[in-house]
């Protein structure tokens, strides 16, 4: 099969779907592979390195989705690259449909074929493709709200972890998956005072066992969450339901019993977000106050350390990509039901129900669309 990697056009994004490595594996798999020019500069992957692997340099974009049967990214596709799009193409990458209705209709429109990194499971009910971008955006919003507290920013003025004598942070992360797991470990490495909040008690002892006394957890109900977010200085937001819009668990009303300064850092922007107050920012501009607390809410996050990103994100999907090229989607569809998890699009049909059910679509089951 002939796959397409076009460089990432998205705000700050500097990741790229392939490294030279998965591009030299694919060779060795009997597949061909093309690349923009330039797909990998940023992040120290330069085109010789990709030409050694196996791949063919293309000057253009145009060119990588005019040729490729399967096109791999990494964030979704911008309008201009969904035009390039056309019927039977198969796409592979992070899309986040359930909050973004033009994306979902143009891609229906294009008559592509969309599997989501995002939606793929595995045997043990994970999400093996969202799991490293969530473990570097769990660790990164530590970092990003430890740079927002600082007044120079804005901020309240607090050190994360204290100094002897004064008390450290006090840290609320909504949602006990990967990415608050994660923001727990760096925040606690950082001497700050940290609360999970969950909703399954399984999750929660889990936690306790792991972490010990250290970590706190609580029960999720409205008054719990609210009581945890007027006193902290930093509010994580980690809550996943996969591939639908994430509920808004901190409402406007919290907002205004908050600290003025506090920061609330959204990692669920992609998928809505879970403040009422968030909408998507950029590396550009990735913070903005509303009610006198911080709101960082960038929906790209690890494509700030895009290096780290792009190696940890080429090691989770390469299998996949080699047996979608191997086999061919609808083979692959039917033989692996975690990659028939991913398909979010089928020739103009919606396959995936929260993206059905969140845009008015007729839900279409992929294996009655491939008889």
């Amino acid at each position: 099969m002939l796959i397409g990697i076009p460089k990432e056009i998205k705000n700050n994004e500097y990741r790229v779907g392939m490294t030279p490595a998965g591009v030299r594996e694919l060779v060795a798999h009997g597949h061909n592979v093309v690349i923009e020019a330039g797909a990998g500069d940023a992040i120290g992957l330069s085109d010789e390195m990709y030409r050694q692997a196996g791949a063919d340099i293309y000057s253009t974009a145009s060119e990588v989705y005019a040729t490729a049967e399967l096109i791999v990214k990494v964030k979704e596709p911008q309008a201009q690259e969904r035009t390039m799009l056309r019927p039977n193409q198969l796409l592979f990458t992070y899309l986040h449909l359930a909050p973004d209705y033009q994306q979902t209709k143009d891609l229906v429109e294009s008559g592509a074929m969309c599997i989501a990194y995002e939606t793929v499971t595995d045997s043990d009910g994970g999400l093996p493709l969202l799991a490293p971008m969530s473990e570097v955006a769990g660790r990164m919003a530590v970092q990003a709200g430890a740079h927002a507290l600082e007044n120079t920013q804005g901020g309240l003025g607090i050190l994360l972890g204290g100094v002897p004598g004064v008390s450290p942070a006090d840290v609320v992360i909504l949602g006990g998956g990967v990415v608050g797991i994660n923001a727990a470990r760096m925040a606690m490495g950082l001497g700050a005072d940290v609360t999970i909040i969950d909703k399954s008690i399984a999750r929660l002892k889990t936690l306790d066992e792991q972490f010990g006394p250290q970590l706190k957890t609580l029960y999720s109900t409205t008054e719990m969450v609210e009581r945890a977010v007027v006193r902290a200085d930093m509010v994580i937001g980690a809550v996943l339901v996969p591939g639908a819009t994430a509920p808004k668990l901190v409402t406007t009303a919290m907002l205004h019993k908050m600290k003025r300064g506090a920061v609330l850092i959204d990692v669920a922007i992609d998928q809505g977000g879970c403040f009422e107050s968030s909408h998507a920012t950029t590396h550009d501009e990735p913070t903005y106050v509303e009610e006198g607390v911080i709101h960082y809410c960038v929906a790209n996050m690890p494509g700030g350390v895009a290096r780290t990103s792009t190696f940890a994100l080429t090691n989770a999907t390469l299998p996949f990509v080699i047996e979608l090229a191997t086999k061919g989607i609808n083979t692959a569809i039917v033989e692996n039901e975690h990659l028939r998890a991913g398909l979010n699009i089928y020739q103009g049909e919606v396959t995936y129900q929260a993206v059905a059910y969140a845009h008015g679509y007729t839900f279409k089951n992929a294996l009655e669309l491939m008889v």
